[in-house]
């Protein structure tokens, strides 16, 4: 293999030599060989698996990039790709999520709605685990009144189905790098069916933001694949 230095991968993709030094001692990429004289000597494997972790940061978040390159260079195949199923995973119930406020917005400005089943609840604890956010995030919510459930009559909360399509809402707004604050008033236009044209704005962008990740899961997934040859893990 061709020899490379830090400064040659490096240039490729706009970035310092410190930091190609960095991505080796976080053990993003292989450990580099030694000259006598102690300078490190990169290769082609080391070129793909920089190309690899830079496309996977966009794809599916900087610390998800991470950790599926560790498990890759530790030789855990199987954990990074179980990582990229939850990565995907996550994708498609934001797209589920997404259309299913899209269309409770198109129920709600085009007729009226009836008054919330208040039969049907759940505990916080269920409410968390339905969305993989823990209790305190829910408390979190319910202080910036995004989302407010009952209270029974020994004083725990309880959230109806009002209440959960809220916080779906709520959860989906928020990994598209909403505040709170923004995503209460969103919430608020949705529960009175009036003035959704913020909310509409939100979800058109977070949408395009949909689209763009999964186009980088396509790249990095392309990238992952260059990088596993030179590991050749099959």
């Amino acid at each position: 293999m061709s020899k490379l230095r830090p400064i040659d991968l490096a240039r490729e993709h706009s970035i310092t030599p410190q930091a190609v030094r960095n991505y080796e001692t976080d053990c993003l990429i292989p450990p580099a060989d030694r000259t006598a004289s102690g300078y490190r000597v990169y290769t082609g494997l080391h070129a793909a698996a920089l190309r690899a972790f830079l496309a996977l940061v966009p794809a599916h978040g900087h610390a998800t990039a991470r950790e599926i390159m560790r498990a890759l260079n530790t030789n855990q195949l199987d954990a990074a790709l179980s990582t990229i199923d939850r990565s995907h995973a996550q994708l498609q119930r934001d797209r589920e999520t997404l259309d299913a406020v899209a269309e409770a917005i198109g129920h709600l400005t085009a007729t009226p709605q009836p008054a919330p089943d208040r039969r049907s609840t759940s505990s916080i604890g269920d409410l968390a685990h339905r969305l993989d956010v823990t209790t305190a995030t829910l408390r979190n919510w319910e202080d910036a009144e995004i989302v407010v459930p009952q209270r029974s009559p020994a004083g725990h909360r309880t959230y109806d189905a009002a209440d959960v399509r809220d916080a779906e809402l709520a959860h989906l707004l928020r990994r598209g790098g909403y505040g709170l604050d923004q995503i209460a008033v969103v919430v608020k236009q949705i529960r009175t069916a009036g003035g959704t044209q913020a909310l509409s704005g939100a979800l058109d962008e977070w949408r395009r933001r949909l689209t763009t990740r999964g186009i980088a899961m396509l790249d990095a997934a392309n990238r992952l694949s260059a990088y596993l040859a030179f590991l050749d893990v099959t």
